[in-house]
C-alpha cells in the first residue's frame, strides 16, 4: 500500500469546506449552472452545483436548460454572458468539455481535459487564466507528484480562495506528502557543502541548522558532558591535571571565560544581577524561577530585606521538583543556620557562595536521571546548572553553547573525551522516552520556523534566536541574486514543504485541521514522521480534548511504513496500527501496559489497539480502511 500522501481525508476535508461556504464568484470565471427560475429585467436563479445565485443574464434564456456562464460583472450585481449552448442530459462530460474548449479557446492537451474535467465534476467556477497556469502546472510537476493530488490541489486553492500562484500550488502538493522531508534538506545540505557562489555566509549558517536539526537531542547529551564537567571540577581527589583539561573543554565551548581558573570557575561569570536593591520584591510568592537568578538577587539583597527574601528562597526550594528531598533538607539546613547569625554582607556574601555550590552539586547529579524531566517553570536540571555558571545566557544561547561542548569534545584528540562523548550519548540513548520523543519534536519544529510568520506577527520571543531558524534562512537565500539555480531549486522544494504544512492546516467552523511534518533523527536511526489532527473547537476557542481524530504516517529504517490511525470519543481511546511487518503483535503486547498507564494519567482510556496489515488493494486509503468493521479486516486485535 502507498500512503505517500494523506489525499482521503484532505478530500473529505474540502467537501465540507465547499459545501459550508457561499458561493463567490468574480468577473471572467466560468462555470457550469442550470436555469432554475427565470424572473422579469432578464434575472434569473441559477443552480451551480448545491448551491443558487441571482444573477442577470445577457440574453434571454428558457427555463430547466444547462449552460457553461461567464462572469462578466459582480458589482452592483453579478451579470453572467452565456458561452456555450444548451447542454441536453443526452450529452456526455466530454462533449460538453469538447464544447466548452472551442468556444473559450483553450488547448485541447491531455492535462487541460483533466484540470477541465476535475472542475466540471466539482461544480467550481474558475477563469480562463487559471486554467492556462493550471495546465503549465500539470504539465511539469515535480517528480514523486501524484497527477490526482495536483487536481486535490487546485480544487483546494479555488475552495479557499487561495492566491493561484505556482508558489501556493507547490507547497500544497508538497504539503500532502508524508515522507521524503529527510531527503529534501540532505540534498539541500550536500549542494550547500559543496556547491560554490551566492551568499557564502547564509550557506554556511543554513548548512549548520540543518545539520543540527539531525541531532535533535544534542542539547541533552550536552547537558550530561557538563554535568560531569561540573562533577570533575568540583572532585578534590581528582588529579589537578584532569581538573585543567575539563577547565580547557569548558573554555573553547565557550561556557567558561578565557580568565576562568580552578579557584574562580563557579563566580566568574557572575556579574550581578540588574535589578537594584530597591527593586527587590517581598512578596510571599517568589519573584525567580532559575537558580542563577534567585542567587543574584539573594546577593544583591539589603540586610533589612534580607528576611523576606530568605522567605521566597526556602518556598522556590520547597517548589523545585528537579531537587530530590535530601538536597532540598540540606539546603534548608543552610538558610537555618544563616538565620543565627547576625546578616551582614559578608555572611550574606558567604551564604551566596555555600548555595551556589551545593546547587551546582545537586543539579550535576540530578542531570542524567531526570534528563527529560521539567519543573514548573519548564526547565530542566541542566537548564538550572547552567544557569549557575553563565546567569546571563538566555536559553537559545544556552542551547548553542551545549551543541558547542559537544563539538569540542568529538572534535578533541583526548581519548578521555571520545570516552565522554560515547558514554554520554548512550546515557542519553537509553533515557530516551515519551518526553524525549515530545522535546525532538518540539525542537526539530523549532528548528524548521515552523511558527515562524505568527511569532513575528505576535511579537514573541528572541528575535536574533527566531534569525537563526532554518525558515528565514531559506527566504535569504532565495532573495538572494547570486544564489546558484540548484541550490535554489532544493531550497524551494525544502520551503514548499513548509509553506505547505500552513495551506494544509486550517479550520472549517468549530472542526480544525493541524498537519506537522517531523524530519526526526535518533542516533544514526532517520525517520520521517507526519502527524495529522483533525478535531474540533469549544464554544471558549479553545480545543475540545475529548473528541479528536490523530493520523500519523511514519517511515522507520526498520518497521518500514506504518500508520497509526488513533480516535478519541469521550476520552474514550481506540487505535489501529497498520503495518506489514510480521510478528509485529508481539512487541505490541508487551508495550500495551505502559501504553494503557500513560493515556490514564492523561485522563484517557484505551478501549482497543489493533494491529492489521496493510489492505492488498493498492491505493485503498487508511481513511477508507478504519470506517470498516474490526472484524472484517483481520489481523490481531488486543482488547482491554
Amino acid at each position: 500500500m502507498n500512503f505517500s500522501t494523506f489525499n482521503a481525508v484532505q478530500t473529505n476535508t474540502s467537501q465540507q469546506v465547499s459545501a459550508n461556504q457561499p458561493l463567490s464568484l468574480r468577473q471572467d470565471q466560468v462555470f457550469h449552472g442550470t436555469i432554475k427560475q427565470l424572473y422579469p429585467n432578464q434575472m434569473a436563479e441559477v443552480q451551480v452545483g448545491n448551491q443558487k445565485l441571482m444573477a442577470k443574464l445577457e440574453v434571454p434564456l428558457k427555463l430547466g436548460d444547462a449552460h457553461f456562464f461567464q462572469v462578466t460583472a459582480t458589482n452592483p450585481q453579478t451579470e453572467l454572458k452565456v458561452i456555450t449552448g444548451p447542454m441536453s442530459q443526452s450529452m456526455t462530460s466530454g462533449q460538453q468539455m469538447s464544447q466548452l474548449l472551442e468556444t473559450m479557446n483553450l488547448p485541447k492537451s491531455n492535462e487541460m481535459q483533466q484540470v477541465l474535467s476535475h472542475f466540471m465534476k466539482a461544480q467550481l467556477p474558475l477563469a480562463k487564466e487559471q486554467l492556462l497556469a493550471a495546465e503549465s502546472w500539470m504539465k511539469n510537476l515535480p517528480a514523486g507528484v501524484d497527477k490526482n493530488n495536483a487536481l486535490q490541489a487546485l480544487q483546494r486553492m479555488v475552495e479557499l480562495k487561495m492566491p493561484f500562484t505556482n508558489t501556493v500550488f507547490q507547497a500544497l502538493t508538497q504539503g500532502i506528502k508524508t515522507d521524503g522531508m529527510s531527503a529534501n534538506l540532505a540534498n539541500l545540505a550536500q549542494l550547500l557543502a559543496n556547491q560554490s557562489g551566492g551568499n557564502e555566509a547564509i550557506k554556511s549558517s543554513l548548512l549548520q541548522h540543518i545539520d543540527q536539526l539531525a541531532k535533535p537531542l544534542n542539547n541533552e547529551t550536552g547537558g550530561i558532558l557538563l554535568a560531569r564537567a561540573t562533577q570533575n571540577l568540583m572532585d578534590n581527589n581528582l588529579p589537578i591535571a584532569s581538573k585543567l583539561q575539563t577547565l580547557t573543554v569548558l573554555k573553547e565551548a565557550g561556557i567558561l571565560p578565557q580568565n576562568a581558573t580552578l579557584q574562580n570557575w563557579q563566580t566568574v561569570n557572575q556579574q550581578g544581577s540588574q535589578q537594584s536593591v530597591n527593586q527587590v520584591q517581598t512578596t510571599a510568592t517568589p519573584l525567580f524561577k532559575e537558580a542563577g537568578q534567585m542567587l543574584q538577587q539573594l546577593g544583591q539583597t539589603s540586610s533589612e530585606q534580607i528576611k523576606p527574601m530568605l522567605e521566597q528562597v526556602r518556598a522556590w526550594i520547597n517548589n523545585e521538583s528537579l531537587l530530590s528531598s535530601t538536597q532540598k533538607q540540606q539546603l534548608q539546613q543552610l538558610l537555618t543556620r544563616f538565620e543565627q547569625i547576625p546578616a551582614s554582607k559578608q555572611a550574606v556574601e558567604a551564604l551566596v557562595n555555600q548555595l551556589r555550590q551545593q546547587l551546582t552539586n545537586a543539579y550535576s547529579e540530578n542531570v542524567t536521571p531526570r534528563l527529560f524531566m521539567q519543573n514548573d517553570q519548564g526547565l530542566t536540571a541542566k537548564d538550572q546548572l547552567f544557569t549557575l555558571l553563565k546567569p546571563d545566557a538566555n536559553l537559545p544561547v544556552a542551547e548553542q553553547l551545549l551543541r558547542n561542548l559537544v563539538k569540542v569534545t568529538a572534535d578533541s584528540p583526548q581519548p578521555v573525551m571520545q570516552s565522554a562523548l560515547t558514554q554520554a550519548e548512550g546515557q542519553v540513548q537509553a533515557a530516551v522516552d515519551g518526553r524525549a520523543m515530545e522535546q525532538a519534536i518540539k525542537t526539530v519544529l523549532k528548528g524548521l520556523g515552523v511558527s515562524y510568520e505568527a511569532t513575528l506577527a505576535n511579537k514573541a520571543g528572541d528575535i536574533q534566536g527566531i534569525a537563526q531558524q532554518i525558515k528565514p534562512q531559506l527566504l535569504a537565500l532565495l532573495q538572494d541574486v547570486q544564489t546558484p539555480a540548484a541550490i535554489k531549486d532544493a531550497a524551494e522544494m525544502v520551503m514548499a514543504r513548509l509553506n505547505g504544512m500552513q495551506l494544509t492546516s486550517g479550520e472549517n467552523g468549530h472542526q480544525h485541521q493541524l498537519v506537522m511534518q517531523v524530519p526526526l533523527n535518533f542516533f544514526g536511526k532517520k525517520m520521517d514522521a507526519t502527524l495529522q489532527w483533525n478535531g474540533r473547537m469549544k464554544e471558549d476557542g479553545k480545543i475540545d480534548a475529548n473528541f479528536a481524530r490523530i493520523l500519523f504516517y511514519l517511515n522507520m529504517e526498520t518497521l518500514q511504513q506504518t500508520v497509526i490511525d488513533m480516535q478519541v470519543q469521550n476520552r474514550v481511546v481506540t487505535i489501529n496500527i497498520y503495518n506489514d511487518m510480521p510478528n509485529l503483535d508481539s512487541l505490541a503486547t508487551s508495550l500495551k501496559g505502559t501504553l494503557k498507564s500513560g493515556l490514564l494519567e492523561k485522563e484517557y482510556t484505551l478501549s482497543g489497539l489493533f494491529i492489521k496489515p496493510f489492505a492488498d488493494q493498492g491505493e485503498k486509503t487508511v481513511t477508507k480502511l478504519s470506517n470498516q468493521r474490526e472484524d472484517e479486516q483481520g489481523g490481531v486485535d488486543i482488547r482491554v
